[in-house]
């Protein structure tokens, strides 16, 4: 047995993408390789990454919103310490753990009255696999309403109401009776409803891959017109729940919302264990256990293990106590304002958008400059996607900040600091944006140099 567990790790550091090459995902690596991004990290600690040289990083692509509590939160950390040392008795499956009760009682209680049951789950698809197979067999329909350019995982049935083609090509069939309808178009779900066929309409109160926010009283409507055609309204928070957005739920920013389930994981585990959860109406639970021959019709192995519900019950409390949902939304607003104002002296810049500690810049072809609608074009010539990396690349090597673009084909980087975040470290980032754009508009440039040539090396390694 390892006598010296980290001593052990360290003799095999300088390998891990040898490893990784060998045994897991070659492509992978090849892509870190590729756009500079393997730093090897050695250390994680509250919003910041050290590489080996000893350097500071300040992530703000945390995990894609895992670390919301930053990493290895002490008061998380000493809580798994104490569980650990407990013996507890886990899952035992024929009887029933205090701690997972506890959670989903904390849960519920940040929630509206209705939403009282809780099923716990170890990830974000997970909870939405879940969220649709209750709606199925509590309204007995089939068909599920979703958004273009959604996402809410890549698990088959996630995968199926998934609003982008780019991850469903190549893997057949998927789950039957999926329908597309645009984001923010009431029209066009009120239309999906007429048939009265539908089980749900799963939505993001601000979407994962473009951080585009439904419209005020948007999610209101929605939920009027799902009742009214029968239909559940499914909101997905696994990236926006648990004070991300300024709120403790994302859809609480508009009163009088109260949705039928609930999907959340992520920031739950604390960044330690992985665990989600479902929270929903005791009527829906109730028609999917509605005997005890089919109290665990629908199961998995690791839900509810102890180490999972203590580091949630952990981040629920820190999250609470050190008032994370308001700084959330404090410097959530001070630092989309000042990137608004930063992204006004870009041309490339259409739009930042976002809710609290979630946001985003998107980027386009410019109108008012020909020499940068020239080098726009032709670097989108050479490949669609490689525009943003003009800007995370240096945000990274010269900024020493970790972020990427929300999402395969887009144009929208997306930003997820830690809620531990201080105003001097959006400051950091805010700085650095300010340098990077400044270079992005410097035709010919090192910038666009860096930029192409990265565009050129993606296409003769058949990226």
């Amino acid at each position: 047995m390892y006598e010296d567990f980290r001593a052990f790790i360290e003799q095999h550091r300088d390998t891990q993408y040898a490893l990784h090459q060998q045994y897991l995902n070659p492509a992978f690596v090849k892509m870190l390789k590729t756009i500079g991004f393997d730093k090897n990290y050695v250390r994680g600690e509250g919003c910041y990454l050290w590489d080996p040289q000893g350097n500071r990083y300040l992530d703000l692509l945390t995990g894609w919103g895992v670390f919301m509590l930053g990493r290895n939160h002490p008061k998380v950390r000493g809580v798994l310490h104490q569980m650990l040392d407990a013996n507890s008795p886990n899952l035992v499956r024929m009887d029933c753990s205090i701690l997972s009760g506890l959670v989903a009682k904390t849960l519920v209680s940040h929630l509206p009255e209705g939403l009282s049951r809780v099923f716990f789950t170890n990830s974000g698809t997970e909870s939405v696999e879940t969220a649709l197979k209750f709606a199925r067999c509590t309204t007995a329909r089939e068909k599920i309403i979703y958004c273009q350019d959604a996402f809410h995982g890549l698990t088959t049935g996630a995968l199926a109401v998934n609003g982008a083609a780019f991850f469903r090509e190549r893997f057949g069939a998927l789950l039957p009776g999926t329908q597309p309808i645009p984001f923010n178009d009431l029209p066009a779900l009120e239309k999906a409803l007429a048939g009265h066929d539908v089980a749900a309409f799963i939505v993001e109160p601000i979407q994962g891959k473009t951080c585009r926010v439904v419209h005020d009283g948007y999610l209101a409507e929605a939920q009027r017109l799902c009742r009214q055609a029968g239909a559940l309204l499914i909101i997905d928070e696994v990236q926006s729940g648990f004070g991300r957005t300024g709120r403790w739920f994302c859809f609480q920013h508009w009163p009088d919302v109260e949705p039928d389930v609930v999907c959340v994981a992520k920031g739950l585990s604390g960044g330690f264990v992985p665990v989600g959860a479902v929270i929903t109406r005791p009527r829906i639970m109730d028609s999917v256990f509605d005997s005890m021959e089919r109290c665990v019709v629908h199961s998995n192995t690791f839900g509810q293990n102890d180490l999972a519900m203590a580091a949630a019950l952990a981040s629920l409390q820190v999250i609470e106590e050190d008032r994370l949902v308001e700084n959330a939304h404090e410097l959530g607003q001070y630092a989309m304002s000042r990137l608004a104002e930063i992204g006004r002296t870009c041309p490339f810049v259409t739009e930042v958008r976002g809710q609290g500690l979630m946001f985003g810049i998107d980027f386009a072809r410019p109108t008012n400059s020909l020499k940068l609608r020239l080098a726009w074009d032709a670097l989108h010539q050479l490949n669609f996607g490689v525009f943003g990396q003009m800007i995370v690349v240096p945000l990274l090597n010269q900024h020493r900040i970790l972020t990427q673009v929300a999402g395969y084909h887009t144009e929208v980087i997306k930003f997820l600091p830690p809620l531990i975040v201080t105003r001097e470290d959006l400051d950091w980032f805010l700085r650095a944006m300010e340098s990077v754009l400044a270079d992005a508009q410097r035709v010919p440039g090192a910038a666009w140099n860096t930029v192409m040539d990265l565009a050129k090396n993606v296409m003769r390694a058949g990226a």
